[in-house]
């Protein structure tokens, strides 16, 4: 949605509401854009933050599973002389 900044100051409360409902909301000034209006996220207390963290770290840890060894993963591309095959 487009609107100019003159027809704005009239319906800034609607206006509002429907940017924190997901609406674009693009005000303009002499029909070009100017600014948009957009929702304020809250960002989460220090105590949830790391919580989530921790939560993350710990299934990371329970999915990491030891891999092959990589000092001797080239070993097929030679053979027992040593030389490539």
């Amino acid at each position: 949605m487009e609107i100019s900044v003159t027809d704005a100051k009239a319906q800034l409360t609607d206006l509002v509401r429907r940017a924190e409902a997901g609406e674009e909301v693009v005000l303009t000034r002499h029909g070009h854009p100017a600014v948009r209006l957009a929702p304020v996220r809250q960002r989460g207390d220090v105590a949830s933050r790391r919580e989530l963290i921790e939560r993350v770290r710990k299934a990371g840890r329970a999915k990491a599973t030891p891999g092959p060894s990589a000092a001797r993963s080239q070993d097929f591309l030679y053979g027992d002389d040593g030389l490539p095959e």
